[in-house]
């Protein structure tokens, strides 16, 4: 963070610029993954008693989640979901990795966030470019994996454990993205899945939502005085650096 706001990420060398060497060490200002580390980072270290219920519950339009401690707390990045099974599907699918995932026990509930700054949300993914007759979209990818990685999906099994509440949620620059609102229809996202009738059950409606950087920001500045001193220089910074950031990305986008 203090890289860039200071000007510092670097520049690339002449062999670089050719597309001869890929240098692993400038930070680049379109990066998706950077503001991801950056944001998630800061995040992890601050009481989610006061921005966890609040970022959830704007995202999704909805008064879903409740102020509590929320137990076992993990947030990990990038993280590699199981395949999804090959039977299921009518192309070869390998590993979704999934930009941040929230986890917590009480109750058992699971929240993907699928981040976008500098580029859209894919309308392809890996083998899969809609001729199948479903969205190849990443929206919808990732809500059928989510459902199915927390037990969502009618299946012949030996054992069946209760599903975990699911969640996801597409965090972007601005708001108003089509497919968010089209998949929280549930009969719309049911004939977007293949064998989309083996969900009996959906989450909690809603469960698929979007937010801004901006929106997570205000959020934090809002709850500002339930933070210690050194929460809020964090708060502070990021809020700064998430500002910047959308400066820099309008400029990039020719309306700076």
């Amino acid at each position: 963070m203090m890289t860039e706001l200071g000007g510092k990420g670097g520049c690339l060398c002449e062999p670089a610029r050719k597309g001869e060497l890929r240098c692993p060490l400038i930070v680049r200002p379109t990066s998706e993954d950077v503001v991801t580390g950056e944001l998630f980072g800061i995040l992890k270290v601050l009481n989610p008693r006061w921005w966890l219920p609040d970022i959830l519950n704007r995202a999704l339009g909805a008064e879903r989640f409740r102020r509590q401690v929320f137990r076992d707390l993990r947030i990990e990045l990038w993280q590699k979901q199981r395949t999804y099974p090959r039977h299921h599907l009518k192309w070869d699918e390998g590993q979704t990795e999934v930009d941040v995932v929230l986890t917590w026990e009480n109750p058992a509930t699971t929240v993907f966030i699928e981040m976008k700054y500098g580029s859209p949300l894919s309308s392809k993914t890996a083998n899969n470019n809609g001729s199948a007759g479903f969205p190849a979209d990443q929206l919808v990818r990732n809500a059928r994996i989510g459902l199915y990685e927390n037990g969502w999906f009618e299946e012949d099994r030996l054992f069946h454990a209760p599903p975990r509440d699911f969640v996801l949620i597409l965090l972007t620059p601005t708001t108003g993205h089509p497919l968010v609102q089209a998949y929280r229809d549930p009969d719309h996202l049911r004939a977007a899945i293949p064998h989309g009738e083996r969900l009996k059950q959906l989450p909690l409606d809603p469960f698929i939502g979007e937010l801004s950087y901006e929106n997570v920001t205000e959020i934090l500045q809002l709850q500002r005085r339930w933070f210690s001193r050194p929460e809020q220089k964090l708060i502070d910074g990021l809020h700064e650096y998430i500002g910047f950031k959308l400066t820099q990305l309008k400029a990039s986008n020719g309306h700076g």
